[in-house]
């Protein structure tokens, strides 16, 4: 299933995180902080500063996450991205 974003809408594949610490303790759902990086797949028509391919940081709490194809995925307003890493 394919998913373009509208307007100032971005779709982003969300990074999954270490499973475990340095020091090899692995790390529990129940405990991991919530992602807050995503490599961006789709653009929608209005968006200005991002682009596909861009791996950005949003905020915890930003964005709409859905599941397509069993991989994690967040909607973000261009304005919930923070910044793009380089």
């Amino acid at each position: 299933m394919k998913f373009k974003p509208l307007a100032d809408r971005i779709l982003g594949k969300i990074e999954e995180q270490e499973q475990k610490t340095e020091s090899g303790i692995i790390i529990p759902d129940t405990v991991k902080e919530k992602p807050q990086k995503a490599k961006v797949e789709a653009v929608g028509g209005d968006v200005e500063h991002v682009k596909v391919g861009d791996l950005v940081l949003f905020a915890k709490y930003s964005g709409t996450e859905l599941k397509l194809n069993d991989q994690d995925y967040i909607i973000l307003k261009e304005d919930e991205v923070l910044g793009i890493f380089e």
